[in-house]
């Protein structure tokens, strides 16, 4: 009967071989639906913005409005999984996932906007609800599944910066069709997922008791939870900015649009060995702090490179930022889990911090367009975005010593 199990697999012992792989393979398929939607834009902003004639700071906000819905609708999530448990919640997630990407490339501006907001209130639930599935599922693998969850997550946000030039250019797709194809991902994740809810699948028993240890905790007053979300948004707005803004920043220094799309496609593939090994090494570390200290300064590095604005340097400074970006997200991913005591914790601390965070990164994307509008040139959002950084260590430096929010 052990070998029916899938202990090499998931810590949850009711969990068949072929039923642990089909888990793991849907947990595979979300995160791959989670970047690549909003990766696909930044190439092709200038695109977009010329052909609907909007300003930069409007342009700004097609990353900006998923931020603010990341932002509103993420403390909302772990309610939700708590009522209706989370695989159905995931699953209802993908669809609206999928409708916000197809309305987003159906029309003119309006729609653009429109889907926009649905698909980021999608992923919104899906960002704060993995972590803490992960938790529950593989409490003692949390290192290694945050990782695979990361380099699933990052290789298609990769993929999808580097094709969307392609698609709309030389495939013929336009604009729509290079936006609109991310649906297609979109789908098969939610017919992957339904095994995970054919049986009405809710939290677990010991879940109720988690979801009443952890309502006895007040985040909203704990340093240590302020402490999570601000390094959260923090590292939400350099990835967020970056996506937003580097191919605009590489074509000031000379490359063509599809040049720097691929430029930024090498930057997110920079980072899947390290969003990989982070969490694996901040699982087994007591205090996380060495790779707080590694994963600025290689940030603070390659921003101090894109300031140099020499040619020369600027793909070697991108991915720099790309590796300190991945370091930090897959700490902030860790942090929920190593920060708390139980599965309900993770997604309340989770929840809380990734809408503090993403209000904060929301700020990032719209506030370059306007400082870039205003000066005609990069150099006072890159020192903004080196304060940024700066930040980062210090929260990220409260973040990582061996404590948990529910004392």
């Amino acid at each position: 009967m052990e070998s029916a199990r899938l202990k090499p697999l998931s810590d949850t012992k009711s969990l068949s071989i072929a039923e642990g792989w089909m888990l793991v393979l849907g947990m595979i398929l979300i995160a791959a639906n989670l970047r690549a939607p909003l990766t696909s834009v930044g190439p092709l902003v200038t695109t977009i913005r010329n052909a609907l004639g909007i300003s930069n700071t409007t342009a700004g906000m097609i990353t900006t409005l998923p931020l603010l819905a990341f932002a509103f609708l993420s403390p909302l999530a772990p309610k939700l999984a708590r009522r209706f448990g989370a695989p159905a919640v995931l699953f209802c997630a993908m669809i609206l996932l999928a409708a916000g990407i197809a309305l987003r490339s159906a029309a003119g501006a309006g729609t653009l906007l429109a889907g926009t907001v649905i698909l980021g209130m999608a992923i919104s639930v899906c960002n704060v609800l993995m972590p803490s599935l992960i938790k529950e599922k593989f409490p003692h693998k949390i290192g290694i599944m945050i990782g695979v969850y990361s380099v699933a997550m990052n290789l298609c946000g990769a993929i999808a910066s580097g094709i969307s030039v392609p698609m709309a250019g030389p495939l013929g797709l336009g604009w729509k069709g290079a936006l609109g194809i991310w649906t297609l991902p979109a789908i098969l994740a939610v017919i992957c997922w339904i095994p995970q809810i054919r049986g009405g699948q809710k939290q677990p028993a010991p879940a109720a008791k988690s979801a009443a240890n952890a309502s006895r905790t007040n985040l909203w007053s704990s340093a240590l939870a302020w402490q999570v979300a601000l390094f959260m948004g923090l590292q939400s707005l350099v990835f967020y900015v970056v996506i937003a803004w580097l191919p605009g920043i590489l074509q000031t220094y000379g490359m063509t649009s599809d040049a720097a799309g691929w430029t930024l496609s090498v930057m997110q593939l920079a980072l899947l060995p390290v969003s990989f090994i982070v969490p694996i090494w901040a699982g087994r570390m007591k205090s996380q702090v060495p790779l707080v200290l590694l994963t600025a300064a290689i940030l603070l590095i390659g921003v101090c490179g894109l300031l140099l604005g020499h040619r020369s340097v600027v793909i070697v400074s991108a991915i720099f930022v790309g590796i300190g970006a991945g370091c930090s997200f897959s700490l902030a991913m860790m942090f929920f889990g190593l920060r708390t005591r139980t599965a309900q914790g993770a997604a309340e601390l989770s929840g809380m911090s990734q809408s503090v965070g993403y209000l904060l990164a929301a700020v990032g994307p719209t506030l370059f367009g306007y400082l870039h509008d205003a000066t005609q040139g990069w150099t006072v959002p890159l020192f903004v975005l080196l304060a940024v950084g700066i930040l980062l260590l210090i929260f990220g430096l409260g973040s990582a010593r061996n404590r948990y929010v529910e004392g």
